[in-house]
């Protein structure tokens, strides 16, 4: 079911202390931003970049263009990569699950232009897509030239805010995706020419393995001389989920050490409120319908964060339904409302929807309905 996306209005506060010239921290149910810092200012997100072609190929799979255990053959092109890379060989052939655990937990850079490929028959019709699929997300000041963010090119940059919605995309979306990038050490295989030999990958994401009072699930971290130290670290504590991302810190203990000090901040001031058990719904009646009454449903599960520490036991619920409905009915249509209270404010609404059609009755179905009468009143006779 779709959660809805319920967002408070922000009042002015300053964060925590950072580094880093660029940051922010999102919660990721709602898409509220807890805080930011030059969140609108582009930059080079080195590898940062691959959770967007991450996105376009769990899209793949997700459609069945795509399946985890294809063949994907290594072109020249991949294998020509620098910067953080898996050596993977010309002509030498992994599996697509295998090469999400390059991409993920080491980074490379040859693994993500193979699967460019793959998926978009070479790597400039795959930077296309990524670049349609970021205008989808509603990232304004994003240019993706490469699939892997390994690009000098001054026009491939992006924002911190930019890397929160792509960053959201991704671990709302595919949840799966912690599978792999909790992944500390693993070992693949190599199998070219040269023979057979194991290759060791080891996650990036060093946050995965410091002292933390939360839960780190990802995401990707980037570096480069011209992007300098770039992070998205997305977080779990008390059913709330964060994601903070660093742009340009000027080293790498920095990256991670601004990502805890948001992290921190945020897990200590949000407090997350999820309606799992609403109101019971009774059935509404249905005028001139070939059924009289039609199931009701709840379009979509309430969320609310405070930035407060909120206490939302005093949250109160008030459910209003039509009198009745009208045939046709369609599944969806909107026939009510529960509105949610807190403090004596309404902090949201969901609506609640037809289950399934209700059609109009025809003449059969009055016959029918009379032939019932008669034989009910003659029992009663």
């Amino acid at each position: 079911m779709e959660i809805q996306q319920m967002q408070p209005e922000l009042t002015p506060y300053t964060g925590p202390e950072i580094t880093a010239p660029s940051a922010i921290l999102m919660e990721a149910s709602t898409g509220t931003v807890i805080c930011e810092k030059n969140a609108d200012e582009p930059r080079n997100p080195a590898s940062v970049t691959k959770i967007m072609t991450l996105i376009l190929i769990f899209d793949a799979l997700q459609s069945g263009k795509i399946r985890l255990t294809d063949e994907v053959v290594t072109s020249a092109h991949a294998k020509s990569m620098g910067g953080s890379q898996v050596f993977l060989e010309e002509g030498e052939i992994q599996t697509v699950e295998t090469l999400i655990k390059c991409i993920v937990i080491a980074s490379g850079n040859d693994a993500s232009v193979a699967m460019a490929e793959f998926i978009g028959g070479d790597e400039g019709t795959f930077v296309k897509m990524m670049n349609e699929r970021a205008k989808g997300l509603g990232m304004e000041h994003t240019k993706f030239i490469d699939c892997c963010g390994l690009t000098d090119s001054p026009e491939h940059v992006t924002t911190a805010r930019d890397i929160a919605l792509m960053s959201r995309e991704l671990i709302t979306k595919y949840p799966q995706i912690t599978n792999y990038t909790t992944i500390w050490m693993e070992n693949i295989t190599h199998v070219t020419k040269q023979g057979t030999k194991e290759f060791g990958l080891s996650n990036t994401n060093k946050l995965l393995k410091m002292a933390t009072n939360f839960e780190v699930t990802g995401l990707k971290t980037g570096s480069t001389s011209i992007a300098k130290y770039c992070l998205s670290a997305t977080a779990k504590k008390d059913g709330v989920e964060l994601i903070a991302a660093i742009m340009a810190a000027p080293d790498y203990k920095a990256r991670f050490k601004d990502a805890v000090t948001l992290l921190n901040y945020g897990f200590g001031n949000c407090r997350l409120y999820k309606d799992e058990t609403p109101p019971e719904l009774p059935k509404l009646s249905v005028t001139g319908g070939k059924e009289p009454e039609v199931e009701l449903s709840y379009g979509v599960t309430f969320t609310y964060l405070g930035l407060h520490g909120e206490d939302f036991s005093g949250v109160e619920r008030e459910l209003m339904l039509e009198e009745s409905a009208k045939a046709p009915v369609k599944a969806g249509d909107q026939l009510g409302t529960l509105r949610y209270r807190f403090n004596g404010e309404e902090i949201g609404n969901i609506p609640v929807i037809a289950a399934r059609d209700v059609d109009p009755a025809g003449f059969s179905d009055y016959v029918k309905w009379m032939m019932g009468w008669w034989r009910m009143r003659g029992e009663e006779v």
